[in-house]
């Protein structure tokens, strides 16, 4: 058993589900071990750095950590070779080259793999190589600067606004992105409007009814104010014949779009499920490490020459050779420094479609069957329409309708979400057409929309800042520490997050500065591409942001800056104004007039409607420890009613968890 042992190939993995699927391929002649994540990390409670040392990182063992390791340790010893198998990524990288450091590097070897199956995983033991260093060193400066931001920030956070709160390189940027968004939306002045729709249809075909908008009045661009202007409008057409002035036909194609990097796949998880960015994360990292899917963290949008083959064939046998163009669909990305080498998220098995996926969880099939549908979809024919133009002439007045009737469905053919068509009858010019009805609407020009998870990844994308690996947790961090909440889809900050933004951008511009967050990016890139000295580019961030820290601690009033507003309230014990203050457990009233004066009483905002389940309280906004927001009864805790959501626009039946 002893000799047996010592003639093992020993694998290192850092997922146990990972582990078991490469166990299957590889057979006896190998042990496959999995480290279950990173073995080392900077210590909890201590920055961890030596700043006056080249910020040398201080790495010590996970406490939860230790039985793993010395598994490893004892496999390790009776193992002919040891491969590290971690992911392909800076991360995985960074895994590999602790791991080597603990289980001896006389005789380890880097194998790396896009997809967990028989012939990738064999294929790799071909092509072992040392750790890359270049990865490692880029890795290991952005845990060294997120440390130093944070564990540098935080303690500012908790004397001057309150106590728990952190900022974070990247997250403190996403909320200063979410707050800016909503400042534009206070500060908004909506405007009104009026369009006038007239309801039509064909003198010839009675039954083919169609609307027209009004776009023109006397050779002018119709702009409708108000009620009033609408009315004289409405009055101007009385009478007058409808007859159409212009047909025009064109023909316009929807070509597919790319197969999923990690950013869209995400973004499609919000669109098409309302997944959290997080939710669909899990659910492909559960489909990878099943060799169901290539790995799902990149940013590129190449597929490989032999799943181009796959796909193809799986186009002609499943939809016909009529949707398949006479060469592959290749694609280019739009990302700055997107690693190409790498492909996009695509099944492991083009012929494997979700109805016939081997797993038990529905989020798993949802997001499997979009990847599917994606990749299929990249290499067909594009959709083929006619799109009609009709222009209407009342008078003085120029009405236009459009329409889209489906010619060749193409790569739509794959999904059943389609946008679909909107067809019009057959229109001549010339034709006379009968009025049915005008319609009048009144309409407000609306401020600039939240954000959502997916048009917040979206935005960090074009910006720059973060990695594929880093969207998810940025999104979902926010949200835990109580800078960011959701209202249905959309993500609002709150009060934390206003406070926290105003400071950093008053005191370190630099650490909430888009442009500057992507330019720290590009040297992590640089880095891991050309192998520039880490050191070097700590330094450069670390010298004013140092300075900026003194200067901080010397000038933030903590009063001023807790303050969200001054009310004409008095104070009851003396007189002076009232102010609504910013605390641990969120909003409160206090005396302007504090310390001299001590008088405070919570601050309670209603919505204006009573309580739904004991009609008696009424409706108040909460919030939890974390500073999320929250509805519940003013009666608590005699009534013990509370919901997530704004019961306001609640229907009958929802819940309220």
């Amino acid at each position: 058993m002893c000799y047996y042992r010592q003639r093992m190939q020993l694998v290192i993995v850092e997922s146990p589900t990972k582990a078991k699927t490469l166990a299957k391929f590889l057979g006896s002649g190998y042990e496959v071990l999995s480290s279950a994540g990173h073995v080392v990390d900077l210590p909890k409670g201590d920055l961890g750095v030596d700043i006056e040392h080249d910020f040398a990182p201080n790495y010590v063992p996970l406490p939860k950590k230790k039985s793993v390791v010395t598994a490893l340790k004892k496999a390790a010893k009776g193992a002919k070779e040891i491969f590290l198998a971690t992911d392909p990524d800076r991360e995985g990288e960074a895994i590999a080259w602790h791991l080597k450091g603990l289980v001896g590097d006389g005789k380890t070897a880097r194998i790396t793999f896009h997809e967990i199956t028989e012939e990738a995983v064999k294929e790799s033991f071909k092509h072992p190589r040392e750790v890359d260093q270049k990865l490692v060193d880029s890795q290991q400066a952005r845990r060294v600067l997120d440390r130093l931001v944070g564990y540098k920030l935080s303690p500012l956070l908790w004397k001057k606004v309150r106590y728990g709160l952190s900022a974070g390189r990247v997250q403190s940027v996403a909320v200063r992105l979410v707050v800016e968004r909503e400042k534009e939306r206070q500060a908004f002045n909506p405007e009104e409007y009026w369009e006038v729709v007239a309801s039509l249809c064909s003198k010839t075909a009675s039954d083919a009814q169609f609307e027209a908008k009004l776009l023109e009045g006397e050779g002018e661009r119709v702009k409708i104010a108000n009620k009033e202007s609408s009315d004289k409008i409405i009055e101007a057409l009385k009478g007058v014949t409808y007859q159409v002035s212009a047909v025009e036909r064109n023909e316009r194609r929807r070509n597919p779009y790319p197969p999923f990097t990690t950013s869209s796949l995400q973004q499609a998880g919000v669109n098409v499920f309302g997944f959290s960015s997080k939710r669909t994360m899990r659910a492909a990292q559960a489909l990878y490490e099943a060799g169901l899917i290539t790995y799902h963290r990149t940013d590129s949008v190449n597929l490989s020459e032999k799943s181009l083959t796959e796909i193809r064939d799986v186009i002609r046998v499943s939809f016909g050779s009529n949707y398949l163009p006479e060469t592959a669909n290749r694609y280019k990305t739009h990302i700055r420094l997107a690693q190409e080498a790498h492909e996009a998220i695509r099944p492991a098995k083009a012929e494997l479609t979700g109805d016939k996926l081997p797993v038990t969880s529905e989020d798993q099939r949802k997001v499997y069957d979009l990847i599917w549908r994606q990749a299929v979809a990249s290499q067909m024919l594009p959709a083929v329409y006619e799109q009609q133009q009709v222009d209407i002439k009342a008078s003085n007045y120029l009405f236009r309708t459009t329409g889209l009737k489906s010619l060749f469905d193409g790569w739509e053919k794959v999904f059943p979400w389609k946008e679909g068509s909107k067809s019009l009858p057959e229109l001549k010019e010339g034709e006379e057409l009968t009025l049915l009805a005008l319609v009048p609407s009144q309409h407000f020009t609306e401020p600039p929309a939240r954000y959502t998870e997916a048009t917040l990844i979206k935005k960090l994308e074009e910006e720059g800042i973060g990695r594929p690996s880093t969207y998810a947790p940025i999104i979902s961090t926010i949200q835990e520490r109580g800078y960011v909440s959701k209202d249905g889809r959309a993500l609002k900050p709150e009060d934390a997050g206003f406070i926290t933004t105003n400071l950093l951008v008053d005191y370190f511009p630099d650490v909430v500065d888009p442009s500057f967050t992507a330019k720290m990016e590009d040297g992590l890139d640089e880095i891991a591409r050309e192998g520039k000295n880490w050191v070097e580019l700590i330094r450069g961030f670390y010298g004013p942001f140092s300075k900026e820290l003194v200067r901080a601690e010397e000038n933030v009033d903590k009063s001023s800056m807790t303050t969200i507003a001054e009310t004409e309230e008095k104070c009851p014990d003396c007189g002076r104004p009232l102010a609504i203050k910013f605390g641990r457990y969120g909003r409160f009233y206090s005396c302007t007039g504090f310390p001299q004066c001590k008088y405070l009483r919570p601050y309670v905002e209603k919505i204006g409607m009573s309580c739904p389940d004991c009609k008696q309280g009424e409706v108040i906004i909460k919030k939890t420890k974390r500073g999320k927001s929250f509805y519940g009864c003013s009666r608590y805790p005699d009534c013990k009613w509370a919901s997530w959501k704004d019961p306001r626009s609640m229907k009958e039946g929802d819940s309220v968890s």
